[in-house]
């Protein structure tokens, strides 16, 4: 199938409620061009420099999501006009995007990254650093960003039932944070392989790129 139909195979197997992000990291601007025509119009990127170069060539009316770990020192590239960065796993990376987005006069959004799989290899928080984060001095300083959740990634494994343990957790430590920050909205979990236990674990925003877009070519 083409991407189009890919894209309008998937939306139809999603609720409404749930926000697709089409990642297309690696992918060249043709393949997005294809997929925005089709009415899509958010996509993720892992890298920022090449986030950046399709910002440059594309319409301006696409919302940019940052995925991948974010480098502290790459942040002023992208805070110009990305909508949400999805990674955020430290005080640190939080105070300089709040800080680059001051330059430009915006409030970033953002998700805090929870570490919530087996691999050593995930970043993010645990459930205690979460809370330390939120009544972090340093924090309560922060003018320009916005936290609008969590993200997560489960286990790379066939072992649905352990994803689906994993998201469920997640799940929890979201609807405990919303005690404390009632505005948060957005759980981001769930990619090609196991969106659809995400969404049935209560993912309010899905990170899909391969059943889109076909196998990637990794740089």
């Amino acid at each position: 199938m083409s991407i189009a139909e890919n894209l309008r195979s998937i939306k139809k197997e999603i609720p409404e409620s749930v926000t697709l992000v089409a990642v297309s990291k690696t992918k060249p601007v043709s393949d997005i061009l294809e997929a925005y025509h089709s009415g899509h119009k958010i996509f993720g990127e892992n890298k920022v420099q090449e986030m950046v170069q399709k910002w440059e060539e594309m319409p301006k009316d696409i919302q940019w999501h940052m995925i991948g770990h974010v480098q502290r020192n790459k942040v002023k590239y992208m805070a110009e006009f990305v909508s949400l960065i999805h990674g955020v796993d430290s005080i640190k990376l939080l105070s300089e995007i709040d800080k680059q987005a001051k330059k430009h006069n915006r409030v970033i959004p953002c998700l805090l990254q929870v570490h919530i799989a087996e691999e050593d290899t995930k970043f993010g928080f645990d459930a205690d650093e979460i809370t330390d984060l939120i009544h972090h001095p340093e924090y309560k300083k922060l003018q320009n960003i916005s936290v609008q959740g969590l993200m997560g990634m489960a286990t790379f494994t066939d072992d649905m039932e352990q994803v689906r343990r994993e998201f469920r957790t997640l799940n929890r430590l979201f609807r405990e944070l919303k005690n404390t920050l009632p505005q948060i909205a957005i759980l981001s979990m769930g990619m090609s392989g196991d969106y659809t236990v995400a969404i049935e674990e209560g993912s309010t925003m899905v990170r899909i790129g391969s059943s889109i877009f076909g196998k990637r070519n990794y740089k």
